[in-house]
């Protein structure tokens, strides 16, 4: 049986069930936009972006590290475009590793990175994005279509949709 008709069957079972589908594939196998942790700082390290853990580590369930695994592709793409359009150094130093607030759009689900501060961070973000008053966590938010960057005293919290 070659991969279309196992993917038709699939899809079947899934909509049987009631478990959501694509048109191409079944929810097991769908596109989740996710990347490896290897692909992620592949990516990031192409555009000029690295990332530092406290603890010199990656591991996803230690809170002493950094880690990029299951990061979404949005997020990678929106922080590489943050870094060429800004024209700012631009350092990880909190990713998709545990110890952060859970909720729908966490660090842990992808969406959320923290950043190092520099000078040229904080200006361009404080001079080029809409503020969000009053914040509703941190002391400052700010609003670029739809990602946030909060400033939380030590590092930026980005929020990329």
């Amino acid at each position: 049986m070659d991969f279309r008709a196992k993917l038709g069957i699939g899809v079947a079972v899934c909509a049987v069930a009631g478990i959501g589908t694509s048109m191409f594939a079944p929810a097991a196998f769908a596109e989740s936009g996710k990347l490896t942790q290897s692909a992620a700082v592949s990516q990031l390290a192409a555009a000029g972006i690295g990332y530092t853990s406290s603890g010199g580590c990656t591991t996803r369930s230690d809170v002493n590290c950094t880690s990029l695994d299951q990061i979404n592709a949005t997020t990678v793409n929106d922080l590489i475009a943050f870094h060429r359009t800004s024209g700012c150094a631009v350092l990880i130093t909190g990713g998709t590793e545990v110890g952060h607030e859970t909720s729908t759009y966490s660090h842990y689900n992808g969406y959320k990175v923290d950043l190092r501060l520099n000078t040229c961070i904080n200006s361009y973000i404080r001079a080029n994005y809409v503020p969000i008053v009053p914040p509703t966590f941190g002391t400052e938010q700010y609003r670029d279509g739809s990602n946030i960057y909060t400033y939380e005293g030590n590092h930026w919290d980005v929020e990329y949709h």
